[in-house]
């Protein structure tokens, strides 16, 4: 099924799915980051769409652009032209899998750790630049949006946070998601589609995600959102297209460094 705008009964699949997924202009792939298994998947589907460009969240348009044939069928030559280790992404070889899954052209969605910095204080559209408003980040989010949208970045850092500083990461998160739909469509205009995008399952979500984004850039396209979770504790009225849900990857708590 494909969903023209928010979905909030996201249907659950199984691996085999991934290889038969629906044609679409855009497929993007969620993630939980240190999940080695949703890599795998990651790969496998970009192996049966065969698209014409991947974008990935973890890499910036300057990295990306060190991508070449020259050092494309070398993972540590790879990691090293493009200052992988220093990121903050983890193991590369977990993604490098999705690069050598397709001769596709690589792009890169994220940002400088420093431009995420400045929206937090200065806001999402100032950060972003004259496109801005293309891409719906000049409107401000209603009220109970906002609070949700707080609420979750709360969580997210373990109730640590300052809460004069919760508004400033849902601005960021804003940021973050214009420029991944900005270096989708970027992708798609000089390539055409399918066009994948990599990226954790917060982007993913198709109420204020990167489809969001996307429909206020250019409505019409044929986008596809799937998650992959590792509890069926985050199925409530998921907003997705799809989810698939894998065992939990062995991590610390995530917790334990606000404490």
């Amino acid at each position: 099924m494909m969903f023209a705008g928010v979905s909030t009964h996201a249907g659950e699949i199984d691996t085999a799915f991934l290889r038969n997924l629906p044609e679409a202009d855009v497929v993007i792939l969620g993630e939980v980051h240190d999940n080695p298994v949703h890599h795998a998947n990651q790969a496998d589907a970009v192996r049966a769409i065969a698209p014409t460009a991947v974008v990935f969240e973890m890499l910036t348009a300057m990295q990306a652009a060190k991508i070449g044939i020259h050092n494309r069928n070398d993972d540590n030559a790879l990691a090293d032209d493009i200052s992988w280790n220093v990121k903050g992404w983890g193991d590369f070889d977990q993604y490098y899998q999705i690069i050598a899954a397709s001769p596709a052209p690589i792009y890169g969605g994220g940002l400088e750790r420093g431009l995420v910095r400045r929206a937090v204080t200065e806001g999402a559209a100032g950060v972003f630049g004259d496109a801005a408003g293309e891409f719906g980040l000049i409107a401000a989010l209603n009220d109970d949006e906002q609070a949700l949208r707080e609420n979750n970045q709360r969580e997210a850092h373990c109730n640590a946070l300052p809460e004069n500083l919760l508004a400033g990461m849902v601005q960021a998160q804003r940021l973050r998601d214009a420029n991944l739909a900005r270096a989708v469509l970027k992708a798609l205009d000089e390539h055409g589609g399918p066009v994948v995008l990599i990226t954790g399952n917060g982007h993913t979500r198709r109420d204020w995600g990167v489809p969001a984004a996307l429909n206020v850039a250019r409505s019409g396209l044929r986008v596809t959102a799937l998650a992959q979770l590792e509890s069926y504790d985050k199925v409530v009225d998921t907003p997705f297209d799809y989810f698939l849900v894998t065992a939990p990857t062995p991590r610390e708590d995530p917790c334990a460094a606000f404490k």
